[in-house]
């Protein structure tokens, strides 16, 4: 040290090394000296030569990266700190600061040796010397302040080298690179290279921490939007985690289009990873709330939650649960004195609010009994409020149920009016909200449920009605309603009151009959007034005989009278008469059909099939099914698959039928009958069809000859009593239905195939084959259910049981069989066949199983797979396929039964003699090695059993160095990707070690104790003063 504010360089790298050291007053010390340089040259030259030592290593040793973050701030200390601007002067004072920078840049050139300098190297063989280059440029760039300024020539060239470093071999080189390009970014320039490569990486980079950096320090635009939305969906949960805090601190709410929000809110909430969930909860919607004053009914419309309620109601959930209770009381909408939301005020975000706040309340049990009475009235009260419509009183005249009661019926045309049918929309799903609202009321006091009730039966009897809120409501319906006999004769009750309403039908009078009756009465009468004359004259001469008989005559006449007089009457008041008349339009029928599925649907599997459902199938389900309407059809079907599923009778009675339909009708009632077939079949298995087949012939099937014979090894082990050829027609229907061009047929037919095979009831390598090569076409890359279904399927079929393991590697053979025959024109052809091998690889092991055998001398089914390829290879060793079998041998975990082993090495004999490829043949020789050994290491296992410990044995075992190499390669495998998806596997690369240098292979030990630890961590920790004191030694 010449002063005691100076310090030479060596010494000034070796203090930096150290982190208790304090760098300010090392770079003050080493700053003072260079400027007391007149030729600075030397400086330059020596600061270069130690800084090299540091720049040799790779490995994130704390010495090194002090020393990195030491010149880093040495360099950027020569630059003047930043000015701040004030008042009319400002521009004027940044002209001057700019000014003040270049003179600045003059004075000091240490800045533009150094960035010389890592330029130079940028180019250097070493993956170290690249790596340190981009992590000192990514510091110097971002030491430097705010409004600092380079020259254009050293910007493009810095540019440049980076553009060329982020495309470097090793990941955390491309890392640094990536981070150092960050103040580079132009992003009002649409060509700006830099921000084309982020973009690029974005897309392709293979390494998930580069595409971390670069997520992290990508300028926002309308360019780079789309490419961090997708990083959302990236395999790797740190990269969607950080996709979304991306989003949350540095995109508006506004600049994202409604699709956009819902996708993102849906794929958030429901991600796999907990740590994502929380970041959309904690991060993403407070954000959003934030930069809407937090106005929740102002978010809930961003999210047009007409078209996506399920959406919205889990992100009020969401954000619910971070508000505290007291809050919640204090944010609810506007409740009038009854807790009711006023007709006037109802709109589709604050109903959906009002349902997802007492839905959320209630879902807190008995603590939120308390909470949920102030926002919700009781059930007599609220059943009132829905059933306002129905009464005329004036008292209900303002009540809200006007919705459900008075929807329009639209005209042709209004229904062109656009404007009309959104409103019909909108007051629908108010409708719909308002109904969910049932589940939450307490309708544990008898008489308000029974009102509810009451009320429910009125408005699903109710003509007007919408058809979209008869699913809905026979639901909340039924859930009040626990017997399931009341529940039938409940909704029987309601059917035949919609099917058969109650009609007055009045009868004219007869005018003729009137006059006629009317002329009669006057004859009485006249005849009435002479007799009584007569009597008088009789009873003045003393006649009373005569009198007496003209008294019983005046007493008929008069009940004649009345007579006539009563028939008169009768024949003017209007005659009406309560009849039933049947309506059999579409609308009504379909809203029958709706009720008996959601019955049929609630009922228990076990209630079995009672008079009422059978005057149902008789007169309302089985009559539809020939229907013109495809939507009452479709219903009649859904309703007859779920009556089957009751009674094993019906089930058989109907069979034939719906095979029929699944063949011939339109295409979504096509996909009805083939899930009820599926139901069927995997409630009473093939044996349904065992007195089915006896009298009804099996339906007509589709197929080429070509198909039949191909898909008559189509098999199914079921018991002996089934049909063959009732059951082998289905499945070759199933088979058709693989091949349709209507992606859902297919999909569905995939899924119900997936469920027989994994309940059992089908078990066919073939159609095992065809699920394979249907998940891996790429005709089927758009159908994201039918990917997702079998990708879960094949690893919880191969899982279960030995059994599914044996019937994947019967499999094996066919499907690449079929893959290596695929001619040019098929989509097959485009498979990757390696990433299908991996496949079957991996649900084949042993260790795959849920119970895996602890009986390691077992045969595996790998075992069979091994001997299986052998005979394959045998049959053609001139093959291009025999290389992926040689390949595939290699990889796979044989069992240590020696005479599996003997056999095996016997079929590797044979093979070695007769393949003609050397690539093969290394294979081949190296797995004859390997079983070689191993049984050598079996042996020895069983001698050492039986001995006692032999001390030397490890110093027997390194005198043959080939053969330890060669075992500590045995358990070196490819890792799988089948589970995740089709790319070809590559091995994990950890976030500090990418490139995989430098990674101890993990051994199995004792835990050391923690004062073992310290000490073993001082030892490890990188010095470079003694390099730098060797080479100062040497010179």
């Amino acid at each position: 040290m010449t002063a005691d504010n100076e310090i030479d360089i060596k010494e000034a790298f070796q203090r930096a090394q150290k982190g208790h050291n304090n760098k300010a007053k090392l770079v003050a010390s080493l700053k003072s000296r260079y400027n007391k340089l007149e030729d600075k040259s030397l400086f330059h030259e020596e600061f270069a030569h130690y800084l090299k030592y540091a720049m040799i290593v790779y490995k994130r040793e704390p010495a090194v990266e002090n020393v990195i973050e030491f010149v880093a701030r040495f360099a950027t200390s020569f630059q003047s700190p930043p000015k701040t601007n004030e008042g009319k002067q400002q521009q004027e004072e940044e002209e001057e600061e700019e000014e003040d920078d270049d003179d600045a840049e003059d004075d000091h050139p240490f800045q533009s040796f150094i960035f010389n300098f890592l330029l130079e190297s940028h180019k250097a063989n070493s993956h170290a010397v690249r790596f340190r280059v981009c992590q000192l440029i990514n510091k110097l760039l971002g030491s430097m302040a705010e409004n600092a300024q380079i020259d254009d020539d050293l910007f493009d060239r810095i540019h440049q080298a980076m553009l060329v470093r982020v495309t470097d071999k090793f990941p955390n080189v491309r890392i640094q690179a990536a981070l150092a390009m960050t103040r580079l970014q132009q992003p009002t320039d649409p060509d700006c290279p830099t921000i084309n490569a982020f973009m690029l990486i974005l897309e392709n980079d293979t390494n998930a921490e580069v595409r971390r950096a670069v997520l992290s320090c990508i300028a926002m635009s309308p360019r780079t939007l789309p490419k961090v939305l997708k990083r959302t969906r990236d395999i790797k949960e740190n990269v969607r985690k950080l996709a979304y805090q991306v989003l949350a601190d540095k995109v508006h709410i506004k600049a994202l289009s409604i699709a956009q929000r819902v996708s993102l809110l849906q794929q958030g909430l429901h991600d796999t990873s907990e740590a994502v969930r929380e970041v959309v909860c904690s991060r993403l919607l407070p954000a959003w709330l934030l930069r809407l004053d937090g106005n929740i009914i102002e978010l809930l419309h961003r999210l047009d939650v007409e078209n996506c309620a399920e959406t919205a109601l889990e992100t009020l959930k969401a954000i619910f649960k971070n508000i505290p209770t007291e809050e919640l009381l204090q944010n609810r909408v506007e409740l009038d004195n009854r807790r009711l939301i006023p007709k006037d005020s109802l709109t589709c975000e604050n109903v959906l609010y009002w349902r997802a706040l007492c839905e959320f309340i209630r879902s807190k049990g008995d603590d939120g009994d308390e909470m949920l009475e102030q926002v919700l009235p009781d059930a007599a009260t609220y059943a009132d409020y829905l059933c306002g419509y129905l009464k005329a009183g004036p008292v209900f005249s303002e009540e809200l149920l006007l919705y459900l009661k008075a929807v329009p019926v639209l005209s042709e045309e209004q229904r062109a009016d656009f404007n009309q049918v959104e409103l019909v929309m909108t007051k629908e799903f108010i409708s719909h909200q308002l109904i969910h609202l049932i589940g939450c009321l307490d309708t544990n006091e008898e008489g308000g449920r029974k009102r509810v009730l009451a009320v429910l039966q009125d408005m699903l009897a109710l003509p007007q009605t919408p058809s979209s809120l008869v699913f809905l409501l026979t639901e909340k319906l039924l859930n009040l309603i626990p017997d399931d006999h009341r529940r039938i004769q409940t909704v029987a009750e309601i059917i035949s009151d919609v099917r058969e309403p109650i009609t007055e039908a009045s009868q004219p009078v007869d005018e003729n009959e009137s006059r006629r009756r009317q002329v009669q009465l006057a004859e009485v009468k006249v005849r009435i007034l002479e007799a009584k004359q007569t009597l008088e004259d009789c009873i003045s001469a003393q006649e009373f005989s005569r009198a007496a008989e003209l008294k019983d005559t005046i007493t008929d006449l008069e009940n004649r009278r009345n007579q006539i007089l009563q028939e008169i009457a009768e024949s003017n008041q209007v005659a009406d008469k309560e009849v039933r008349t049947e309506k059999n339009d579409p609308d009504t029928l379909l809203r029958c059909l709706t009720m008996c599925a959601e019955l049929l649907k609630q009922m228990n599997i076990k209630t079995r099939i009672g008079p009422t459902i059978s005057a149902l199938m008789s007169s309302l389900i089985l009559p539809s099914i020939a229907s013109a309407h495809p939507a009452v059809r479709n219903m009649a079907v859904v309703c007859l698959g779920t009556c089957a599923l009751h009674s094993k009778e019906l089930a058989k009675t109907h069979m034939v039928l719906l095979l029929q339909i699944a063949q011939l009708d339109e295409v979504k009632i096509r996909i009805s009958a083939l899930r009820d077939i599926i139901d069927l079949l995997l409630l009473f298995g093939f044996q349904l069809l065992s007195e089915t087949a006896a009298t009804e012939p099996a339906p007509p099937s589709q197929s080429s000859p070509e198909n039949q014979d191909d898909d008559t090894a189509v098999a199914t082990e079921e018991k002996a009593d089934v049909p063959e050829d009732t059951a082998q027609s289905i499945l070759v229907m199933l088979s058709e239905f693989l091949d349709s061009e209507v992606s859902d047929l297919r999909t569905e037919t995939a899924e119900g195939l997936a469920k027989l095979m994994y309940t059992g009831r089908i078990s066919s390598a073939k159609m095992l084959s065809r699920l394979v090569l249907l998940w891996y076409n790429p005709v089927t890359e758009d159908d994201i259910r039918l990917r997702h279904c079998l990708g879960v399927f094949f690893q919880l079929y191969a899982r279960e049981s030995r059994a599914h393991q044996e019937v994947v590697e019967e499999s094996f053979l066919p499907t690449v069989r079929t893959l290596m025959n695929a001619p040019a024109t098929s989509p097959l052809a485009e498979v990757d066949i390696n990433n299908v091998v991996e496949l079957f690889v991996e649900l084949t092991r042993p260790g795959a199983l849920i119970k895996p055998s602890t009986n390691t001398e077992e045969v595996c089914v790998h075992d069979y797979m091994a001997v299986r390829i052998c005979g394959e290879m045998l049959k053609d060793p001139t093959a291009p396929e025999v290389r992926l079998y040689a390949k595939t041998l290699s990889n796979l975990e044989l069992s240590r039964d020696v005479t599996v082993r003997e056999d095996l090495q016997t079929l590797l004999q044979q093979l070695v003699e007769v393949v003609k490829d050397r690539v093969c043949l290394r294979a081949l020789e190296k797995m004859i090695y390997q079983l070689a050994d191993s049984k050598e290491q079996a042996e020895l296992l069983s001698t050492t059993a039986l001995q006692p410990l032999d001390v030397n044995a490890d110093e027997a075992a390194t005198d043959d160095p080939s053969k330890s190499a060669k075992r500590a390669k045995r358990g070196q495998r490819k890792a799988c990707t089948a589970k995740g998806g089709r790319k070809p596997s590559r091995r994990a690369e950890s976030s500090e070690e990418s490139d995989g240098e430098n990674v101890p292979e993990s051994a199995s030990m004792v835990r050391p104790s923690r004062r073992a630890k310290t000490a073993a961590l001082e030892k490890t920790k990188l010095d470079l003063n003694p390099l730098i004191n060797q080479e100062a030694n040497v010179s």
